[in-house]
């Protein structure tokens, strides 16, 4: 895999604090110049099984060309990998822990390598600053990374479901992302949320203020949603929850 990227996008769930200032820093520092963008940090703290379902929809419409750093990592300093990932003409790095395991599985002609080559230097618990950013570096500079092809079924996460019928991400206005596409699902169809199932809606101004329903969101998810009101609360949901089935009329 070569490098040939124009950006970078940052993906964590490290919220607001003193992370992911140190992680621009650092690329800054080793990688002048090259613009950084950030994707999302509010990702469901330790979930890299929720953000491995969420990740192919954040990308699907970004542009083409982009290096994405990526830590959910509740395993850093253990023995899990490191991986670099191609895939939808961008790549990916960040750690084997299922993260990256829907988008191989999704994306036509995706590949994967596990990153052998680690800085002498590095912390034992960040590992975005100390490894992950020095990787985007190292390998943009055309730098050996001792890479090893790794086949999609040997990665960690590869035998999970193709979705996940859960809550994925609670967006600012409590409107939940869940792990399910939309494309297929019938427009007569109900969700089942919580205690409450939802007719389908294509989009708020559809629905009076303080109705609950379901819609395709722009990342081609299901999304959960009540006019105007937090479905989280109305609904009493939250990142890993289940979510349907869907019910169809008889």
């Amino acid at each position: 895999m070569t490098s040939s990227f124009r950006r970078i996008l940052l993906a964590t769930d490290f919220g607001d604090g003193i992370y992911v200032g140190q992680m621009r820093a650092r690329l800054d520092e080793l990688l002048p110049g090259v613009p950084v963008v950030d994707l999302v940090h509010d990702l469901p703290p330790f979930r890299a099984d929720l953000a491995a379902y969420l990740l192919p929809a954040l990308v699907r419409d970004m542009p083409h060309g982009t290096l994405y750093i990526c830590v959910v990592d509740p395993g850093v300093g253990g023995e899990r990998d490191g991986l670099l990932v191609h895939a939808q003409d961008s790549w990916f790095i960040g750690p084997d822990n299922g993260l990256f395991a829907p988008l191989v599985r999704s994306a036509s002609g995706a590949k994967a390598a596990r990153i052998g080559w680690r800085p002498q230097a590095m912390s034992a618990s960040f590992h975005g600053r100390d490894w992950f950013v020095p990787v985007a570096a190292r390998w943009s500079a055309g730098a050996d990374l001792g890479l090893t092809p790794v086949d999609a079924a040997d990665l960690v996460g590869s035998d999970w479901p193709t979705e996940l019928p859960a809550v994925l991400y609670v967006d600012r206005f409590g409107n939940l992302m869940t792990g399910l596409q939309a494309a297929d699902r019938p427009r007569t169809g109900s969700l089942l949320a919580g205690a409450r199932t939802l007719p389908y809606a294509r989009t708020f101004c559809e629905v009076a203020p303080g109705n609950g329903f379901w819609y395709e969101n722009a990342l081609g998810l299901v999304e959960i949603a009540i006019n105007q009101g937090p479905a989280d609360r109305a609904l009493g949901l939250s990142p890993g929850d289940p979510v349907g089935p869907f019910l169809t009329p008889d």
